[in-house]
């Protein structure tokens, strides 16, 4: 038994420097960078339209929208290739519930933190006259509640992605991007002017990663990784467990 123990690991760990894994990790560099890129650029371009005004309805309403069109495109290309993660709390997400190992979960991860990086940078250098912007939480909001409420944006963003990609239910997998990208700007429309409506860490490390301050880092990883947990948990074993299997495998529909 004690012999078992390490050849297992490095089967593990062989398995995440193949030719099939590099591929993935470079399919969730270049749909994160994509995605960053969009989201994080578009609350730029609506400064620069609106003059420096952050109050204004715009400044929700053209951030929102560009996350929506640029989830869906960028989990759409990674789809077939990586899973279309984009996101440590979706990657989190899929670790919990088993369906990637944690070698390869952290690999994700890294590729996702990097890229983000890299599209900020991109953005930094390319955008000379404005700095690149930070999530920050309201006035009226505690770290606390924001962390809350980004939790619970991450656990319906998390939970819609194993609906979306689940073949039992039936839908076409090409549709389930999508409803990701659905979710996340009603998500960014709904808390963008209390937490930023971020969801994503990989997101907010790059923006503060350029931008030189990590204040309040801490309610942008915490909250989104516990709810995509929770949604992996719920989705997987509560309401639709792995017993489901066998009867959608005979042609039974899972009702919603």
């Amino acid at each position: 038994m004690r012999r078992m123990i390490p050849t297992s690991l490095s089967g593990k760990f062989q398995g995440v420097i193949s030719m099939n894994a590099l591929r993935c990790y470079l399919s969730e560099f270049i749909s994160t960078f994509f995605f960053v890129l969009a989201a994080v650029g578009s609350v730029m371009a609506s400064r620069k339209l609106m003059a420096g005004d952050v109050t204004g309805p715009f400044s929700v309403l053209i951030p929102a929208i560009a996350n929506a069109f640029a989830l869906s495109s960028s989990v759409y290309i990674s789809w077939n290739v990586s899973g279309g993660h984009v996101n440590p709390a979706v990657t989190f997400g899929m670790a919990v519930a088993g369906r990637i190992s944690v070698p390869t979960a952290m690999f994700y991860w890294t590729s996702q933190m990097i890229a983000s990086v890299m599209a900020c940078l991109v953005l930094k250098v390319t955008v000379v006259e404005q700095h690149v912007p930070i999530y920050k939480i309201a006035g009226e909001m505690t770290g606390f509640g924001a962390s809350v409420l980004e939790g619970v944006l991450a656990f319906v963003l998390v939970y819609t992605v194993f609906t979306a990609n689940d073949p039992r239910r039936g839908v076409p997998l090409a549709v389930g991007p999508i409803f990701i990208g659905f979710v996340a700007g009603a998500n960014v429309l709904a808390a963008g002017p209390f937490s930023g409506g971020s969801m994503n860490p990989a997101c907010a490390f790059g923006s503060a990663m350029v931008y030189g301050s990590f204040k309040n880092q801490a309610v942008y990883w915490v909250g989104p990784l516990l709810g995509g947990a929770t949604a992996a948990l719920v989705y997987d074993n509560v309401v639709v467990p792995a017993e489901d299997e066998r009867g959608s495998s005979t042609g039974e529909a899972i009702g919603v």
